[in-house]
């Protein structure tokens, strides 16, 4: 942190799941061990200081743009260890905000109550909610997604997200109360009248570069300001160089031209949030209707923009 001027109040990183679960060289027995996620998570929070909230996580691949690169070209990352950091420092009129909730296995409804003290509910301020659930391949866990996501789910806010293979922090919270093989959905909550935030969805018939950039597109159309905007990828594992026939950094690509100054960020996952949607003034580019599955979805894209606002 030598060249860090302005301390971090909230800090996402994303690590693929090579970087925490690898080999390291264990030097008092001279042979390699396998990394625990936790000590792994531990050694970075020390880098980091200790009022500051930190949300961690572990997905299959990064997408990530370097920060020092002349070039500034953002990267998806399917194979090898990689990670990010972002570090949002304390802003004029935005509030970062980390939230957990876990499904408990007494109660089978949900505690509403839960999302107000989040501040994802009776906050007029509340603009974007970036959600990322754990353990979907549990039991009852896409039912407990779904209570999580649909009183979320109005115009007025942005939704995007998808589901990852864990988390290693959370420190805004102690977590000991939950079963270590519990489903959940962790995120942030950005709220502020100042954040402008839009989103598309490349669905299965985006399939080339072409297609690609059509979306790109319809995001650019949402006229939201490109200084003091960071941009998110959630991507399908099933995409990347794969789904496009071999073609690597197709996606990332095609955001980068539309896009040149705005830093990209994101993974890829098992599942992805997110709809065509503009939150910025009473424009909405089309809305996410009340049907639950319109926000859920496979071998998808979410492209999403956030803007925190002018800076004096």
């Amino acid at each position: 942190l030598q060249k860090v001027h302005v301390l971090p109040q909230t800090v996402l990183y994303i690590a693929d799941a090579e970087t925490f679960s690898g080999h390291e060289e264990c030097h008092e027995q001279k042979k390699a061990r396998k990394r625990n996620s936790k000590e792994t998570a531990i050694e970075l929070e020390k880098l980091l200081p200790k009022r500051c909230q930190v949300l961690g996580l572990v997905t299959p691949g990064i997408v990530v743009t370097p920060m020092g690169s002349s070039s500034n070209q953002p990267q998806e990352i399917e194979e090898g260890e990689a990670g990010f950091a972002l570090l949002f420092p304390k802003i004029d009129g935005v509030k970062i905000q980390t939230f957990h909730f876990f499904k408990d296995l007494k109660n089978r409804v949900f505690d509403e109550n839960k999302f107000a003290e989040a501040g994802l509910k009776n906050n007029p301020d509340l603009r974007v909610v970036l959600l990322f659930g754990y353990n979907s391949w549990k039991s009852g866990a896409t039912r407990f997604f779904h209570q999580i996501v649909n009183p979320l789910n109005e115009k007025s806010i942005i939704l995007a997200g998808g589901q990852v293979e864990s988390f290693t922090s959370l420190t805004s919270e102690n977590t000991s109360a939950q079963p270590s093989d519990a489903c959940g959905v962790i995120g942030l909550a950005f709220s502020g009248p100042q954040i402008q935030s839009a989103t598309v969805l490349l669905d299965q018939d985006v399939a080339d570069e072409r297609t690609a950039e059509a979306a790109m597109q319809r995001l650019k159309a949402a006229n939201i300001p490109e200084r003091n905007t960071v941009g998110f990828m959630f991507a399908c594992v099933g995409r990347g160089y794969r789904y496009y026939k071999t073609k690597r950094n197709m996606e990332a690509d095609a955001f980068r031209k539309f896009f040149p100054n705005v830093p990209l960020f994101g993974f890829f996952g098992h599942g992805e949030i997110g709809c065509d949607r503009i939150v910025t003034g009473n424009f909405v580019l089309r809305e996410c209707n009340d049907i639950k599955e319109d926000l859920l979805h496979s071998y998808t894209t979410v492209m999403t923009l956030i803007h925190l606002g002018s800076t004096k």
